[in-house]
């Protein structure tokens, strides 16, 4: 055989090495999506059902107009204040001792507490942001999520003593730039208190609950999950790091058994844009497995952060089911 035929030889095999760890590499690539973006059960298909409670839209709208009325941000520490005040008045008036956590004066987290009937048993927290970015009245980013988070409170209350689970609710101030990521943010201030991160069974970040839409091509997504999920923005997504994976489909699919609206869920490496946007950021690199519930924010709502954020562009319908579904699946992790 000669010196070129051998190189030949040589250079064809080099070739289908290559194409063999090329078609190996895509493969894992596949499936590890597929693996970070499947949960389990079935989302809801049919129409979007009827709240059980048909009250609870109208204190969902009454909660979110209350605290929509103007940006809520240090750099307006008078409309921040007033929205604690607000906060805090309802869980008082709900039977809560209500507890303050300081975080950057005279900005304080909320929180209050429902007891397992095992004192002993892991802690679940459920939270929220209260503040908004300068100029925005914030309606969905984020009074939607207290409002959900209030509405909860009010649900839990009755459960005192009785659940499986502690469950610590906690109203965040400081989620917001210039604080986001940084230890004057409510929630970062939260999660390094807790003295054993290992009695905690998970967090949920309540972030951005109530734009929906119904039309075509209404979705967006950092790339490539729209090659997975839908186009059109009538869902609720349940979005973290691939370290909650456990958590979060296990809260998936409960969920999935009362919701009557569509959800989606999937755990992401954290550089993939938008996956660590809100409280659960905190938990996450506290070690503890942290996840969001969200309508996805600027991945489909034009108001995001802008002084258009108010009450009336959002649904209160699918809020109320949000609600209904998330107590369900709250009592039963």
């Amino acid at each position: 055989m000669s010196f070129i035929e051998k190189s030949e030889k040589r250079g064809g095999l080099a070739r289908r090495v290559f194409l063999f760890l090329g078609l190996g590499f895509l493969t894992f690539l596949i499936g590890g999506f597929f693996w970070a973006t499947s949960t389990p059960g079935t989302s809801w298909d049919e129409p979007i059902g009827t709240p059980e409670d048909l009250e609870l839209q109208t204190r969902l709208e009454e909660h979110i107009l209350r605290l929509a009325n103007t940006p809520r941000s240090l750099a307006s520490a008078t409309s921040m204040m007033r929205a604690q005040e607000y906060i805090e008045f309802e869980l008082v008036s709900l039977g809560y001792d209500v507890k303050r956590q300081e975080v950057v004066p005279p900005a304080n987290n909320l929180i209050v507490s429902i007891a397992a009937k095992d004192a002993s048993a892991p802690t679940l927290i459920v939270g929220a942001h209260y503040d908004t970015v300068p100029k925005s009245p914030g309606a969905d980013d984020n009074a939607s999520g207290i409002a959900v988070l209030l509405e909860l409170a009010r649900q839990l209350k009755s459960r005192d003593g009785l659940v499986a689970n502690n469950i610590e609710l906690v109203f965040y101030a400081n989620e917001e730039p210039p604080y986001f990521k940084t230890s004057a943010m409510g929630s970062y201030v939260h999660a390094q208190s807790i003295d054993d991160p290992d009695r905690v069974l998970g967090m949920i970040s309540l972030e951005t609950m109530g734009y929906f839409s119904d039309e075509p091509g209404s979705q967006n997504y950092p790339f490539p999950l729209s090659l997975r999920y839908p186009s059109t923005g009538n869902f609720i997504a349940f979005a973290g790091d691939t370290s909650s994976r456990d958590f979060l489909r296990r809260t998936v699919s409960e969920f999935r058994d009362h919701a009557k609206l569509p959800s989606v869920g999937g755990t992401m490496p954290s550089v993939v844009q938008g996956i660590d946007w809100s409280d659960h950021w905190a938990y996450s690199a506290a070690g503890i497995p942290a996840f969001m519930i969200t309508d996805t924010a600027i991945f489909r709502n034009p108001h995001y952060h802008r002084e258009s954020d108010t009450p009336d562009t959002l649904d209160y319908t699918r809020m109320a089911l949000i609600v209904e579904a998330l107590q369900k699946t709250i009592l039963a992790e």
